[in-house]
């Protein structure tokens, strides 16, 4: 399933579509832009879903904690730049440790109870894989789930050498897969339009729930087995 970026209302209509039965694997960036990322990561740890590490809780990891140390006196707004540019204070937002006013602008807001699930969030986001590898072929290719495109980098994943460039393909490369590659990869982090893009060693399910634009706005999951695409249109949080 694709970059559900804190569409949780979306997340619960896209859930509803598929049989009860159906095993979910999450690519990543739950978190961030949408309204609700707390409820979305709620969701997804209270039912033991599968889940790969994404750019952006990577981005709460490195931010979240230092964020707590001053919270509730500063919302480190020159540090935390970063972060609040890629939308990071609606994930502060979803835990109610944070508000915006157009008077006195972003505040911290004490807290306890948001701060102590946030930290826990956190210690699970940490968890997280870089890449799932499932127990299936596609086109005589073991299949990969990664949040963004690691296949170019799969020769170096299990190189102790080569750790740093696979970690930097597998969350922030935006560059498909070659034909020549060894797995077929299944991710997200780069918005298609108009539905996944589907190839013969690669599928990029990330459709832009976040975008309001037309041909994006949907969320997309994608069934190894049978090669079904099942979406629906974002939903108000």
């Amino acid at each position: 399933m694709r970059d559900v970026h804190g569409s949780y209302n979306t997340l619960l209509a896209l859930v509803d579509k598929l049989p009860s039965e159906v095993k979910l694997i999450f690519v990543g960036d739950l978190v961030d832009r949408g309204a609700k990322s707390k409820e979305v990561i709620e969701f997804i740890r209270a039912n033991s879903h599968q889940c790969v590490l994404g750019n952006h809780e990577q981005l709460m990891i490195d931010y979240g904690v230092v964020f707590t140390k001053t919270h509730p006196r500063s919302t480190n707004a020159s540090f935390m730049h970063t972060w609040y540019n890629n939308s990071g204070d609606t994930t502060l937002f979803s835990y109610g440790v944070l508000k915006y006013s157009r008077e006195d602008g972003m505040q911290c807001v004490e807290n306890e109870e948001g701060i102590e699930q946030f930290l826990q969030d956190i210690e699970w986001l940490k968890t997280l894989p870089l890449y799932i590898e499932l127990p299936h072929k596609i086109n005589n290719k073991p299949v990969v789930v990664s949040h963004a495109s690691c296949a170019n980098a799969w020769w170096q994943h299990d190189n102790p050498h080569g750790q740093e460039t696979f970690r930097e393909y597998a969350l922030w490369n935006r560059t498909p897969p070659k034909r020549d590659v060894e797995i077929f990869n299944i991710y997200g982090h780069t918005p298609m339009d108009f539905g996944p893009e589907i190839e013969d060693h690669y599928v990029n399910v990330d459709t832009g729930c976040y975008i309001r634009k037309h041909g994006f706005n949907t969320l997309s999951a994608y069934c190894v087995e049978s090669g079904e695409v099942v979406s629906v249109s974002h939903v108000m949080d």
